[in-house]
């Protein structure tokens, strides 16, 4: 008997433009496992806050999948700093839902800190298991990040939810060591899932005609970099990087993502590139659809994982799926899912300098012809959404059993 599942994307939709500030990986695992779950003939219903005007209250995402849009009372897009304080509203509206759809839900699932809280709020009402998946811990990026400051309304609220959540499902055993030191985390309540990849939309294709396609020069030593611009994400550190490469004429990073040209975070991206002296070897990409994404991963030499934190790293496994080898920082799970020397590099440390030697090592790889696409692919064809989506349906079940 198929479950029905409420999950909470409040301050992020799954159908957002991916790489900008608030939407990103998490957008993109509430929306492929949701499919996923309707597939195997279980009722998803996906909560998110409503633009009015903008998009119908209700949406049919996939099969048994809706994408709902709550309001809260406000007649524009809530900002995510101002969000907690309509979470009252919000249950309101979720509520009010519930009582016109006569549905009842088996299981609720908070994607981030404010949907949790939100969650915990509607499971007094519900008496069912409440999962929460962090995504990013604000601890741990406070520790990472100075310059992004997390509230301690975001901290309280945190250790406060994995004190009263039933369970916490996390992409990485990273993740499950900082719950467990930073907030006290009962170990049994933690259940590792990883994330996984659509194999059918990233899959290699000819470098030489994906490079034609977005008008790259075959000459040219392409870096790829893909996500939001942020501080967390430590592109200032791979351009001091780059900056160990210039020796590398033909060598081009290019960054797809970010908010666009008038954003604070490109304009300082571009003064950090003119201070480096590094600003001609740039190409800003802007917001690319998920459809046409495998095609800069295919054009790619290597693809860059700068972060200085990661919850998993989503965006490795789609340039992996699409055979372009990926050198990271040691964040997530970067050390399970990347093969040493065979599908790239995890750096020892932050360092920038290490950093582009690494790069190098890549890049000089491919050059010499002995890096295999095919063998890349390989090494992640495991870790796929269906696998995903039946770990999660363990976790709930076995929460719903206990």
């Amino acid at each position: 008997m198929g479950l029905n599942i409420a999950m909470l994307s409040i301050h992020s939709s799954p159908i957002g433009d991916l790489g900008t500030r608030d939407t990103g990986g998490m957008s993109v695992y509430v929306r492929e496992v949701a499919q996923v779950l309707g597939r195997l003939g279980h009722c998803i219903d996906i909560f998110t806050q409503h633009n009015p005007g903008q998009q119908d209250p209700v949406i049919d995402l996939y099969d048994n999948v809706r994408l709902i849009h709550l309001s809260g009372g406000a007649n524009e897009n809530i900002a995510k700093s101002e969000l907690y304080e309509y979470l009252p509203n919000l249950l309101f509206d979720l509520k009010a839902f519930q009582n016109r759809q006569r549905v009842t839900y088996d299981v609720i699932h908070s994607h981030y800190w404010l949907s949790g809280v939100l969650g915990a709020m509607i499971q007094e009402w519900w008496h069912v298991p409440h999962f929460v998946t962090y995504h990013t811990i604000g601890v741990v990026k406070n520790r990472v990040s100075p310059t992004e400051k997390e509230s301690e309304v975001r901290l309280a609220n945190e250790k406060t939810l994995a004190d009263v959540c039933d369970g916490i499902v996390v992409p990485s055993a990273n993740e499950k060591e900082y719950l467990i030191q930073y907030y006290d985390a009962l170990q049994d309540k933690i259940w590792v899932i990883p994330c996984g990849v659509n194999l059918e939309r990233f899959k290699p294709m000819a470098k030489a005609a994906a490079r034609r396609q977005l008008a790259f020069s075959n000459e040219a030593i392409i870096v790829l970099y893909v996500g939001r611009y942020s501080p967390v994400k430590g592109l200032d550190h791979l351009f001091k990087a780059l900056s160990y490469l210039k020796h590398l004429d033909q060598l081009r990073l290019v960054l797809v993502g970010g908010d666009g040209e008038h954003s604070r975070m490109y304009e300082h991206l571009q003064s950090v590139a003119k201070g480096l002296n590094i600003q001609d070897r740039l190409v800003f990409a802007g917001r690319v659809h998920q459809k046409i994404l495998p095609v800069y991963y295919s054009a790619a030499d290597v693809f860059v994982v700068p972060s200085h934190y990661e919850s998993f790293g989503l965006v490795t496994l789609e340039a992996l799926a699409c055979g372009t080898p990926v050198v990271a920082t040691p964040v997530g799970a970067m050390k399970t899912i990347i093969q040493d020397g065979v599908s790239g590099y995890v750096a020892d440390n932050l360092d920038a300098e290490h950093f582009a030697q690494l790069v190098e090592a890549i890049v000089l790889k491919q050059l010499k012809g002995v890096l295999s696409p095919a063998e890349i692919r390989a090494s992640v064809t495991r870790l796929t959404w269906t696998r995903s989506a039946s770990l999660l349906l363990e976790a709930y079940q076995a929460q719903s059993e206990a």
